[in-house]
């Protein structure tokens, strides 16, 4: 791993990127303001919570809490775990500005044991039941939060096999959401310590064998197509895809972090998750540096944090 000023830059990135992209997605989330095609996206607020200009939105929100948590005493048990659940039920309950259905439906279900050993069972538990029942808990909602997890394992790459997984399945059970995470978190490891973006196929053996194959297909076809051909991308694999492909395809911007979060949101549908997705791999190859001044004066969000607290975070996140 490279070390030095460049590597404390792409560190901040991680989680910088993806809330500006978060921020940036936010005013267009599933048409809530027209975008015309040649435009290019702004902070300008409003959106689903509705938002103050740069504010970041439950992507960034979930993410917050996985990394306090990882920043303090690493995700390896059961009892960090435990942490984060509990932390998520608090967001639900007293910070949430939007919430997926699926990831509500779970913390509410282990909600009146909030503070009592064993969080995270109990949310893996309702995760499972509600996959058993519905079959359909694939959502991008433990993709969009997955970067911290990241952060966490960048020198231990077999950790973060295991451990992006198991973050996710805390309220996804379908093991595609927990494959999408994998996958990234991978990429955004390699990004942040090659300072490149990696080609995500040559990732794939990271994921089990029975579903190399599939994902291969589902990484050619986001290299091949623009991202608004994966719309609607609220499935974890086409959220995968249009974030993909916004980094492989970026609009026509001054740097390729802004080509590429713009190309996200045009991607259209959940603006701000596949933005958010976006750019915890972008930060984690261009950096904080690259981002516009102004989106990083702008960007902001519960609990009351801005970009300096982010840098702060990321860092003790990874120095753990």
């Amino acid at each position: 791993m490279t070390s030095g000023p460049d590597l404390r830059d792409r560190i901040e990135g991680v989680l910088l990127a993806s809330a500006c992209g978060d921020a940036l997605g936010v005013p267009y989330e599933f048409g809530s303001a027209p975008l015309a095609p040649d435009e290019q996206p702004r902070m300008i607020g409003g959106g689903l919570g509705p938002y103050a200009p740069g504010e970041w939105s439950d992507d960034t929100q979930m993410a917050v809490v996985v990394a306090r948590v990882a920043a303090s005493r690493g995700l390896a048990d059961d009892t960090a775990l435990d942490d984060v659940v509990d932390g998520w039920i608090d967001w639900l309950q007293a910070g949430a500005s939007d919430v997926g259905i699926q990831t509500r439906a779970i913390l509410t279900a282990i909600a009146a044991w909030r503070g009592t050993p064993g969080s995270a069972a109990r949310a893996r538990a309702a995760a499972l039941d509600l996959h058993g029942r519905t079959g359909r808990t694939a959502g991008n909602g433990s993709l969009m939060r997955t970067a911290p997890v990241a952060l966490a394992c960048l020198g231990d790459p077999a950790a973060l096999t295991v451990l992006a997984r198991t973050v996710s399945d805390l309220t996804h059970a379908d093991p595609l959401a927990g494959d999408a995470c994998v996958l990234w978190c991978h990429a955004i490891r390699l990004a942040v310590v090659d300072g490149a973006v990696p080609d995500l196929a040559d990732l794939l053996g990271e994921l089990p064998v029975e579903r190399r194959d599939q994902w291969s297909g589902w990484v050619a076809a986001a290299q091949a197509r623009p991202p608004a051909a994966f719309a609607p991308n609220g499935y974890v694999v086409t959220a995968l895809q249009a974030a993909w492909s916004a980094v492989r395809h970026p609009l026509v911007a001054d740097s390729p972090i802004v080509g590429s979060l713009s190309a996200a949101v045009h991607a259209g549908d959940d603006t701000d998750t596949v933005a958010a997705i976006a750019g915890s791999l972008l930060g984690g190859c261009w950096g904080a540096s690259s981002l516009p001044a102004t989106w990083l004066a702008d960007v902001h969000g519960w609990p009351g944090l801005r970009a300096e607290d982010l840098r702060a975070l990321a860092h003790r996140v990874a120095d753990r």
